[in-house]
């Protein structure tokens, strides 16, 4: 079966498995003890720590272990916060960080800091000037990821550390997701990572603070890790996390060339055989092995489960597979469509074939998912044939037959009914006529004017009503 989400999770590096079976019978004694057992266990901790800095491309003694790589992130957030708490209380970070870091920031925010987020554009990358902008005399702690964990956006962090470095601000950078394919580059201050995202075994976190960054651990003191970990360390997983680290790296050139083929071919090939998709992410600076899609009309816990059942393991960040019927933050800063969302990262090893039947598979299954929900089977607009607006998508016009005012009532019903009524209508209504969609989905404010885009009409906005929100859309074509 295909597993298509080594972004929230890798398959154990065959590396790993040895190392860690290997250790489990050479590293569970106490590493603080100076008996044999315990050199021993000592002797590879060690070992563990030289390899993964200098993939990190830090010091020995800059890099800490940790139980986890959220662990890792409020550590480092926290820890910098506190160090730095008589410059200010001012924090920086993007609209699309991990949310272990955007609940960082929130948790600084409720205890009385202040907090700037910097916007994405829609391929979800920050511009470095507009963060430089948002670093002031107060900023204790900027953040920012290298890559993001749902798009692939590559961050300009080089960029970013430099205007840091001439505020005097740290930089904090989550490199979970790009950690296995290089070091980051720039004058970054701290770095969190997590070994169960490049093969390792999960329950491993990296925390690298620079020489010269104010740090204050916080929580009760604790001699393991330079005081940033608490606990006893899990050396086998340790050492395990480490040999895997290095082994990715030794093969990251070669199959991130090969990997970044197979993501061209999904991200050339799902226009051309699935209508109305939205590809997003940078298209040229990204992680070579992963894309991330939506398509319109489409239910996305349908599409996953579809998936599944065709043996296809991949993700989404579409409000349609979310408890909290929300479109995903990243999405959301983004701009861009929502509604079936589907995230493809490939592991290393991923065979050519299994990508090609993949591509197969999802034609079928996405048209089925569509006409299941009655969705439009082509695209509106200008050569559209037009049909009563309010057959089955609960459109009324404003003023009887042939008005250019039609409302559309998808209060109560959620992701992606709303935008499919509003294709519906639209279809009924002449070149300069407006539908307004009355919905209560959160969902309807990001994928309606994401709609607009994508049709070419005119988006005139939102206001709120009793039970929701109203969205007026103009026929432009």
């Amino acid at each position: 079966m295909p597993y298509f989400d080594a972004a929230s999770s890798a398959p154990l590096h065959p590396v790993a498995r040895q190392a860690l079976q290997a250790s489990l019978d050479e590293g569970w004694a106490d590493p603080a003890r100076l008996y044999r057992e315990g050199r021993r266990a000592r002797l590879l901790l060690d070992a563990a720590r030289e390899a993964a800095a200098e993939a990190v491309g830090c010091r020995p003694d800059e890099l800490s272990f940790t139980g986890s790589g959220t662990q890792a992130v409020h550590s480092g957030i926290y820890g910098s916060l506190s160090g730095r708490r008589r410059v200010g209380r001012h924090l920086v970070v993007s609209a699309v960080e991990h949310s272990s870091v955007l609940h960082s920031a929130a948790s600084h925010e409720a205890a009385g800091g202040s907090l700037t987020e910097v916007a994405v554009d829609r391929t979800g990358r920050v511009s470095p000037d507009a963060y430089a902008a948002a670093l002031r005399p107060d900023t204790a702690l900027a953040a920012l990821q290298s890559a993001n964990h749902e798009v692939g956006t590559l961050q300009p962090v080089a960029e970013v550390a430099e205007a840091c470095r001439a505020a005097g601000v740290p930089l904090f950078v989550d490199a979970a997701q790009s950690l296995a394919w290089g070091p980051v580059e720039g004058a970054w201050s701290i770095l969190a990572a997590s070994a169960h995202k490049w093969g390792g075994p999960a329950g491993v976190g990296l925390l690298a603070v620079r020489k010269g960054v104010r740090f204050a651990p916080q929580g009760p003191p604790d001699e393991r890790e330079s005081g940033r970990a608490p606990g006893f360390e899990n050396i086998p997983a340790i050492v395990a996390a480490a040999a895997s680290l290095r082994a990715v790296r030794a093969e990251a050139e070669a199959e991130a060339a090969r990997l970044r083929e197979l993501v061209d071919l999904i991200r050339a090939r799902v226009v051309e055989v699935v209508p109305d998709v939205e590809v997003v992410g940078d298209p040229v600076r990204r992680l070579p092995h992963l894309v991330t899609f939506s398509c319109l009309y489409v239910d996305g816990e349908t599409l996953l489960h579809e998936l599944d059942r065709a043996e296809f393991s991949v993700s989404s960040g579409s409000s349609c597979t979310s408890s909290t019927l929300t479109p995903s933050h990243v999405l959301r800063a983004m701009g861009v469509l929502s509604e079936g969302n589907v995230r493809v990262s490939l592991p290393l090893g991923t065979p050519a074939e299994d990508v090609e039947r993949f591509l197969d598979v999802l034609t079928w299954l996405v048209t089925a998912v569509r006409t299941k929900l009655g969705a439009p089977v082509a695209a509106s607009g200008a050569g559209a044939t037009a049909r009563d607006a309010g057959a089955g998508s609960g459109a009324e016009a404003g003023a009887g037959a042939g008005a250019e005012e039609f409302t559309v009532d998808s209060l109560g019903r959620l992701c992606p009914i709303p935008v499919i009524e509003l294709a519906r209508a639209m279809e009924g209504v002449p070149v300069g006529g407006v539908v307004t969609v009355l919905a209560d989905d959160e969902a309807a404010r990001l994928d309606i004017p994401a709609w607009c885009e994508m049709r070419d009409q005119e988006y005139l906005g939102e206001h709120p009503v009793d039970g929701g929100t109203a969205y007026r859309v103009r026929r432009r074509s």
